[in-house]
């Protein structure tokens, strides 16, 4: 896998995050979490809106090795949705599955 075949953030819908504005602005995104969840590492929770002027997001690493997806620590999906989460979780990646 190279750089430019990471997983495409497709879909973020948490409003609360300094990242999303019209779509994720991150370069990269961080999965991970040891909570029963595949929470968004890179989840800012400030008023301050940040990232880059167009949406680039991909997923750059995922320590959920749990996660079909994931492959020697990078994950294989084609894009992945991120969005609130059970049990109050602000940001998780929705594309995770056991």
């Amino acid at each position: 896998m190279t750089t430019t075949e990471m997983p495409a953030v497709h879909e973020c819908t948490v409003s609360g995050c300094s990242y999303n504005h019209d779509g994720c602005h991150a370069y990269a995104i961080t999965v991970g979490g040891d909570n029963g969840s595949a929470d968004c590492g890179t989840f800012v929770p400030l008023n301050t809106k940040g990232g880059l002027d167009r949406v680039v997001a991909q997923v750059g690493a995922c320590s959920r090795a749990d996660c079909r997806h994931n492959s020697s620590l990078e994950c294989t999906a084609s894009s992945i949705r991120v969005g609130p989460g059970e049990g109050g979780h602000a940001a998780n990646c929705l594309t995770f599955t056991k």
